[in-house]
């Protein structure tokens, strides 16, 4: 079959590779699309260190059942089907818990590092436990099921926060993931939503998917702004989708006493934390990882169209281009959001 692989650190390759085997509880699956996430933009210089050459990437894909293991049910050849980007053993004290995304034996499709190597979806096919499969609605199309893997992730966040309905909340960060978190606390009943971002060329979308208001930091003080909006106290929630030093501040500076924060991105693996302000005003902080079963609502999110995920997709190409897109994702072209890649 045909693949991308990333062969060295900023070299991608299009080339014949083995069809993986179908175990007794897997599904083969034949990819009929697969979007590229902004992990592996940055993981494919090797500066995340979770992209070891040689490896195939991907893990935001929808797709066919080709074939079926053994022991599954529930799946038949020809369904169309979406996948979690998450393996969990199913076994362990987390995955017992329901909190899959922590699961101690926890592998990530397209992912190579020091503890595993696990071959993703930008591939002609792919084989995954069946447990992480979910059957497609109808009218939802493979290019829309490549983008439940992201919206999951926004609405693991939002579940994680203390939301109550009229709430104000201010998302740091209008990417991929920040504008999905808008259109999902729109859905969840919000009150008013808050996009901060430094490249004021994202704001249309976030206005269209839900804020009420954009502010750029590099252009006034979003502090006060959004301090006089909230009769001095605060934002009731912020979202830090972004995960740099200044972000994570900006966001601790931008919650009421007694509010949530949620950190969601994670750029830098380190950063400067406000302690002293988390403290004396009794902040709570909530770390987001990926997501822990939200997939369901995701695909009913979009059936029911209260989320647009076509909307972020700023292109579709072959897979055999795959190399040229990823180049122009990580130069950060400008308007290019999504790319969508079909086998």
């Amino acid at each position: 079959m045909k693949a991308l692989v990333l062969k060295a650190y900023q070299h991608l390759s299009y080339e014949d590779v083995p069809e993986p085997s179908c175990g007794p509880e897997d599904l083969l699956v034949q990819i009929k699309a697969c979007a590229i996430c902004g992990s592996d933009v940055h993981g494919m210089d090797g500066s995340t260190g979770r992209r070891q050459p040689p490896i195939i990437m991907g893990h935001e894909a929808a797709g066919v059942v080709a074939a079926v293991g053994s022991r599954v049910q529930g799946f038949s050849p020809g369904d169309p089907i979406t996948f979690d980007s998450t393996i969990y053993c199913g076994q362990c004290h987390f995955c017992r818990q329901g909190r899959i995304n922590l699961c101690e034996n926890r592998r990530v499709l397209g992912v190579s590092c020091a503890d595993y190597k696990q071959d993703g979806a930008l591939a002609e096919y792919i084989a995954i436990p069946s447990r992480i499969a979910y059957h497609l609605p109808p009218g939802v199309s493979f290019e829309q099921a490549a983008m439940v893997e992201p919206l999951s992730i926004a609405a693991h966040a939002v579940g994680l926060a203390p939301l109550s309905l009229g709430d104000t909340a201010v998302v740091v960060g209008a990417g991929t993931i920040g504008l999905l978190i808008i259109q999902v606390l729109k859905a969840a009943g919000c009150g008013r939503i808050i996009a901060v971002d430094v490249d004021p060329a994202k704001f249309p979308l976030a206005e269209q998917f839900g804020a009420a208001l954009c502010l750029d930091p590099q252009k006034g003080d979003v502090q006060g702004r959004i301090l006089s909006l909230t009769k001095g106290r605060g934002a009731d929630l912020v979202f830090d989708a972004v995960g740099l030093s200044s972000t994570v501040e900006q966001a601790i500076s931008l919650v009421r006493k007694g509010g949530a924060v949620v950190l969601v991105g994670n750029l830098s693996p380190q950063v400067q934390f406000p302690l002293q302000s988390v403290v004396t005003r009794e902040i709570k902080v909530y770390g987001s990882c990926a997501s822990s079963g939200e997939y369901p609502v995701c695909l009913d999110l979009i059936e029911q169209r209260k989320v647009d995920v076509e909307a972020l997709i700023s292109a579709t190409a072959p897979l055999a281009e795959g190399a040229e897109w990823f180049g122009r994702l990580y130069n950060k072209e400008p308007g290019l959001l999504k790319v969508v890649l079909k086998p």
